[in-house]
């Protein structure tokens, strides 16, 4: 098992250091201070013993996810089918019976073969089944398997900004689970759908969990970008400090609905805007054909003042609330139009966002 040992390290040269310059002075080392050091030290080791029985914990419930062929397989291969450049992920078991859930990054190529190996060692197929495009997680059936372990999850009411959180995942062709360290850094990110953590997360936690020093559940590691619902959006902040995990707590109804696989999109409305020149309200600059907008009747024009309830003076606030819809539910919004203007309700049923043509970047940002 591999752990930010880098942490250790440096406490452990802080420590020795201090005992060494104690050592050094021509009086006598203070017998307080040599304690609260020494404190400090056996603190330390504690914490490092924490970390690794929490892995311990969560381990019989990870699985290692294995994809075949899929979109970027080799031209010219027989039948097209070759086992991907990228390496093993990793899932968590949510159910003795079989189903489990990762990330739907691990699933860009769509992959026409999945295999999973369980926690006894042993390799079974796995069949894709819904996925949620809104938190980048995903829904695996195993057959034939019972009583499998499944992790505690953490009361959601005791997660605190600043307590300790670990990244779990396999990847890249390890067999141990590799870790990182961090804290939850904000809670209710991304639509109030994540948490978010300064633990390295990269692709080969992608779809594992993010623990708490108790072993206990907090949420599944997804890439997530604020500004962006692609496929692969919050890739390009990979071991960058900001990731982000998708807590389970209250989602019984959208696993289930993943598990009779349904796929749940991000919301779109279908408008370009900008704020009202007198600071009131957008004004609705293009509508896309086709889209929510246009069947709902706004138009080229309109001001609109309110969304869902709520006043709208600025894209952010749209689209903060669009954050936490999906494709399908329906909303309602008042315009302005006319000259002078009248308020016009109208009701929307949100479409599906057309697909962006994404490339994941292979080096991270620059984070000011």
């Amino acid at each position: 098992m591999r752990m930010c040992l880098h942490v250790c390290l440096c406490w452990a040269a802080i420590v020795c250091g201090a005992l060494s310059g104690l050592r050094a002075q021509s009086d006598p080392p203070d017998e307080k201070q040599t304690a609260y050091l020494l404190d400090d030290w056996r603190t330390l080791r504690m914490t490092s013993q924490a970390f690794r029985q929490a892995v311990a914990r969560i381990k019989p419930c990870l699985v290692t996810i294995e994809s075949f062929g899929g979109v970027s397989a080799v031209q010219g291969q027989i039948g097209g089918i070759r086992r991907q450049g990228e390496g093993n992920t990793t899932g968590v078991m949510i159910s003795p019976d079989g189903y489990v859930v990762t990330s739907t990054f691990n699933f860009i190529q769509r992959p026409p073969i999945i295999t999973v190996i369980t926690a006894d060692g042993q390799r079974r197929i796995a069949k894709l089944l819904g996925r949620d495009e809104t938190r980048k997680i995903c829904v695996l059936k195993i057959d034939d398997i019972q009583n499998h372990a499944v992790p505690e999850s953490v009361d959601p009411e005791s997660v605190r900004v600043g307590q300790w959180a670990l990244a779990v995942g396999i990847g890249y062709g390890d067999t141990e689970p590799a870790v990182s360290s961090g804290i939850i850094s904000a809670k209710n990110r991304i639509g109030g759908r994540a948490v978010q953590t300064d633990a390295n997360i990269s692709p080969a936690c992608y779809g594992g969990p993010l623990i708490d020093i108790d072993g206990r559940l907090i949420g599944i590691c997804v890439p997530l970008n604020p500004q962006s619902q692609a496929l692969a959006a919050g890739v390009e902040w990979y071991d960058s400090g900001i990731g982000f995990a998708v807590p389970l707590w209250g989602l019984d109804g959208v696993i289930e609905r993943l598990k009779q696989g349904e796929t749940i999109r991000p919301a779109f409305l279908g408008i370009q805007s900008l704020p009202h020149p007198d600071g009131r309200g957008l004004l609705i600059d293009q509508v896309v054909p086709n889209s929510a907008a246009a069947d709902a009747g706004i138009a080229q024009g309109d001001r609109m003042v309110r969304f869902q309830g709520v006043e709208i003076n600025d894209l952010t606030t749209l689209r903060s609330i669009l954050s936490r819809l999906e494709a399908g539910d329906e909303v309602t919004l008042i315009v302005e139009r006319g000259d002078p203007p009248q308020e016009i309700q109208m009701s929307a049923r949100l479409g599906v966002a057309q697909p962006e043509n994404e490339q994941v970047p292979l080096e991270p940002p620059k984070l000011r």
